[in-house]
């Protein structure tokens, strides 16, 4: 089993419009709810690769009703959240259909008690029994400590339980410290971490802060990848041009599957590339298309990178 993490669940709303155009009204043509935030994306991902997956994190409120309501019904996904007294967030994502653009508005998450806090430390650390692989994703919501995930990361570690680290910010920053066994930042969040915006250079120093391994998604450039067994770039034939939101949740699925599969790294950053791209391609995070992904399959480049070692 395959856990992952979601302090800060979500209900993801997404309308299409024709043309998004500002200080007008718009004629919404199409409209999609389904449970969001980061890991409940890589759980979808994982769930539609074949993987039995356990999602946790917290939920609460209407909106938090119907995130577990939606999520008990997803085939591969055992839904384990964790009630609290707070209401779950909603994000609302506007995809203007003439060019592909996607706008994203993001609501805050629930106020998480000391004592919610400490129910949840339980709970993860019951639930790490029984997982092959832990993926801690997202934001934090109000009232969770910014160091929480250095702390889930010392607790995975405690348990032998490889864990891969995808936030950004302070929470970052202090969960690479606690030596994960992977982090997969993007290109801004490797920047802001170690100021600096040479990607060969600041995925280096990423991991001498702490990580056994750094895959740094670059956007149209692929996958920068360092790790104890070598370092490589990965690299789509072309740019996908779609709906890029949740195509990093699907890097981090893709790595999380293969690496439970013991995969070598080069298979591993293929496999990520391919369905990094083909989630461009669905019109949904946590999805993608499957005809896309099993072509590109044979159509990433994977090349050794010997400088940057």
């Amino acid at each position: 089993m395959i856990l992952t993490v979601t302090l800060n669940t979500a209900l993801d709303i997404t309308y299409r419009v024709g043309a998004l155009r500002p200080h007008t009204s718009h004629r919404v043509s199409a409209v999609t709810e389904r449970p969001g935030g980061k890991g409940v994306n890589v759980a979808r991902v994982l769930a539609a690769l074949g993987h039995e997956t356990t999602v946790t994190g917290f939920a609460g409120g209407a909106t938090g009703a119907t995130v577990r309501e939606r999520l008990a019904e997803t085939a591969g996904i055992r839904e384990a959240l964790l009630p609290v007294a707070g209401a779950t967030r909603r994000t609302v994502a506007v995809v203007d259909e003439r060019t592909g653009d996607t706008t994203q508005l993001n609501e805050p998450g629930p106020q998480i008690a000391p004592a919610e806090w400490g129910a949840f430390l339980d709970h993860y650390e019951e639930l790490l029994r029984g997982a092959s692989a832990v993926a801690l994703c997202g934001s934090l919501p109000p009232g969770v400590p910014v160091g929480a995930y250095a702390g889930l990361v010392k607790a995975a570690r405690a348990a032998a339980v490889p864990v891969l680290l995808d936030t950004s910010g302070e929470a970052l920053r202090r969960g690479v410290a606690a030596r994960p066994d992977l982090v997969k930042p993007n290109a801004y969040e490797l920047a802001e971490l170690t100021g600096s915006h040479d990607p060969s250079r600041a995925t280096q120093d990423a991991r001498r802060r702490g990580a056994r391994a750094v895959v740094a998604s670059l956007g149209p450039q692929g996958l920068l990848a360092l790790t104890p067994e070598g370092c490589w770039r990965a690299l789509p034939p072309t740019r996908e041009h779609g709906n890029p939101t949740g195509a990093g949740d699907a890097t981090v699925a893709a790595l999380l599957s293969a690496q439970v599969e013991q995969l070598p790294w080069p298979t591993r950053l293929t496999r990520a590339a391919a369905l990094s791209a083909a989630t461009v391609r669905s019109p949904t995070a946590g999805e993608f298309d499957h005809g896309t992904y099993e072509r590109l399959l044979g159509q990433v480049t994977v090349t050794g990178v010997s400088s940057v070692v």
